[in-house]
């Protein structure tokens, strides 16, 4: 088929500006566009590539996802097998290995190092033939690996073409780590608990879980992060020394930790490992240690290897950072899908820079485990340096008056009888109250229904004051209801009852999402939404309807027919129609003829009876577009009471300015 040269010069270089603008945010983290406008780059050049598929090639940006999901990972043999590292947690030990690399060498002058900061993740290997990605794999036991190419592909910081101009090399392969940011961890755990999964132990082992994930598009809702840190196999002239190596990687565009050193000398290895003790803690990833390599390739190969390490290459290993504190109690605490979490309050102690007054301890089984009783002393350190956690029992401190935590037979909330599924107990009462509290929090929440003002303490009193015992009841409260609850004026409590009132509004996917079906968030929810267009019809799905949904496995299509099948969900969705809830997905016939449709829109001020969110949901709703800056590309200008300057860059650029009325009339 021929095409147009100019099509294909226009392809090229929307893949150049994507390439340039992913090495400008992640691996020189300068960005020069907004995110609005690498979206823009990135949607037309989908738009090309769905007109002409067969200019579509394996290294272009809109192929990261890709691939059918697998049955299990085929096993990869290393060229150069990926070896351990030798560890020490001492500075003599440092000096030791400095002396037996200069005896080795007989070298009697200073060696020089190159120090790394140990990142905390998974290993991996990534191959590049002239230039393009073409395969990837973890360690393994470091003569074979699995072969996880369509997983690493979703991970932006991995260029799948080279960017810059050393694409002639015939075959390199980069070896770096995995890793998932702190902030990433907190909320994929936040995430998993609202959906009543385990969560991870730590961000190690939640980059590991992930990169595991038998569907690459799960692998891609995971925002895995990378660092290369060195060259495996190369059919290449490397640089003469490690450091070279690491600038010619970021050359080629993969990010490489910012933070490495060139030592002259093993004093200032040392000196360098102690500054890193304790700043490491200000980063928003992973750190255990120092990785300590001699930076001439040339010495690299004199020195060669063990059959288990290179002998070039050491690690100083930090010790956790961790603090000794006593158990007082110990309590359950129940989340919205019935599962019991045991904490254990603890004597305040400092760690980490904050003080820390209770602990989780995961479930019964690892109690158990780890003969934890209330009166003991502890050793705590925290996952991801954010979730306390019990690590061992100080057991020569114990006086013989602690006690065993048992596991409960009946949910303390409630005193339904709980049930064990793997490590967890769970309460399968639809009238738990503090399984309540939780399901009418996420019901309000962001995720959920949006429902503006309706906090954790207002819940906390509606539930114990019998005013409503699930989320459906929100829509029969009063105004003197919520009048006689503690702090809410009748200003206050109408602005509840009208965000209560516009929620019943919201999109069937942020109902389904809302009603906190087990395993179920936002993407699910999304997804079932398209599938199913009415809540009645996803109430009635059967198991191979459910299973037949993209992304939808057996356990979540078990979860969702469960869920519907119970004779309180029942009643609850009855009392969610009677309110007037929408139950119907958005009309797509409606979306296609929708004057936004595919628009760009930007508010100003304040629209008088929609809260900024409201509006955005209402424009995204009807196909079109909400970004924060005007420019040449805004269709158009909401102006609201109060504008700001947003307002005159509007009318200089000629777009066209909408207020209330226009805005509605024009939906």
């Amino acid at each position: 088929m021929n095409v147009d040269k100019n099509i294909i010069e226009k392809i090229d270089t929307l893949r150049s500006q994507i390439r340039y603008h992913d090495r400008k945010y992640y691996v020189e983290n300068m960005p020069e566009i907004t995110d609005l406008a690498y979206d823009l780059l990135m949607k037309e050049l989908e738009r090309y590539e769905r007109s002409y598929p067969h200019l579509i090639t394996p290294d272009s940006p809109t192929q990261r996802v890709s691939g059918e999901a697998v049955s299990e990972f085929k096993s990869i043999e290393h060229r150069i097998p990926m070896l351990s590292i030798e560890n020490t947690y001492s500075e003599q030990e440092l000096r030791e290995y400095d002396a037996r690399i200069r005896r080795m060498l007989k070298h009697e002058d200073e060696i020089e190092y190159v120090a790394e900061l140990k990142i905390d993740g998974v290993a991996v290997t990534l191959w590049y033939k002239n230039g393009i990605f073409t395969q990837g794999a973890t360690r393994g036991d470091g003569l074979r690996g699995d072969n996880i190419t369509a997983n690493l592909r979703t991970i932006k910081d991995i260029p799948l073409k080279f960017s810059c101009a050393d694409s002639h090399i015939p075959l390199l392969e980069i070896r770096g780590e995995i890793y998932l940011p702190n902030k990433d961890f907190q909320r994929l755990n936040q995430q998993r608990e609202e959906e009543g999964k385990a969560q991870f132990a730590n961000p190690r082992n939640a980059a590991a879980g992930s990169l595991k994930l038998l569907d690459p598009f799960m692998t891609a809702k995971r925002p895995l992060r990378l660092f290369a840190y060195a060259f495996g196999y190369c059919e290449y002239e490397t640089p003469a020394n490690h450091a070279d190596c690491l600038k010619a990687i970021k050359k080629f565009g993969l990010p490489v930790n910012p933070n490495f050193q060139v030592c002259r000398n093993i004093d200032e290895v040392i000196a360098y490992c102690k500054a890193w003790e304790s700043r490491r803690c200000q980063l928003d990833y992973e750190v255990d240690g120092i990785v300590v390599k001699v930076n001439s390739l040339v010495l690299h190969n004199k020195l060669g290897a063990t059959s288990k390490a290179p002998r070039w290459i050491m690690s100083y290993k930090y010790h956790p950072e961790e603090a000794v504190t006593r158990i007082e109690s110990m309590r359950i605490q129940i989340g919205k899908t019935g599962t019991l979490t045991p904490v254990a309050e603890l004597q305040p102690v400092r760690l980490s820079g904050t003080t820390v007054s209770r602990a989780t301890l995961h479930n019964f089984d690892e109690i158990k485990r780890k003969d934890i009783r209330i009166g003991d002393f502890v050793v705590i350190q925290k996952a991801g340096e954010i979730i306390p956690q019990v690590v061992k029992v100080i057991q020569e401190r114990r006086t013989g008056e602690e006690k065993p935590y048992n596991p409960p037979v009946k949910c303390p909330a409630c005193n339904d009888t709980v049930v064990k599924e793997e490590v967890y107990l769970r309460c399968y009462n639809p009238l738990c109250p503090a399984q309540a509290k939780r399901r009418i929090e996420y019901f309000a929440s962001r995720k959920g229904m949006d429902i503006e003002g309706l906090g954790p303490a207002l819940i906390e009193q509606l539930v114990d004051k019998n005013l409503i015992e699930d989320y459906a009841d929100l829509y029969s409260l009063q105004l003197e209801d919520l009048t006689s609850l503690d702090r809410l004026g009748a200003k206050s409590a109408q602005n509840l009852l009208n965000s209560i009132e516009k929620s019943k509004k919201r999109d069937l996917c942020k109902l389904v999402c809302a009603l906190g079906i087990m395993h179920v968030g936002s993407h699910a929810a999304d997804i079932l939404s398209k599938q199913f267009d009415t809540l009645e019809k996803l109430a009635s799905a059967t198991i191979e309807e459910l299973e037949g949904v993209h992304a939808i496995g057996t356990i979540m299509a078990r979860s969702i027919l469960a869920f519907f099948s119970n004779s309180h969900t029942k009643d609850i969705i009855e009392k969610l129609k009677t309110a007037g809830i929408n139950t119907k997905a958005l009309d797509r016939k409606e979306r296609a003829s929708s004057p936004i449709k595919d628009k760009t829109l930007v508010l100003t001020g304040t629209l008088r009876g929609y809260s900024r969110k409201e509006v955005e949901e209402l424009i995204k709703s009807k196909g079109g577009k909400v970004t924060t800056s005007v420019s040449s590309k805004t269709d158009y200008l909401i102006a609201g009471d109060a504008p700001g300057s947003k307002l005159e860059k509007a009318k200089n650029l000629g777009i066209t300015i909408l207020g209330k009325e226009e805005f509605e009339k024009l939906l």
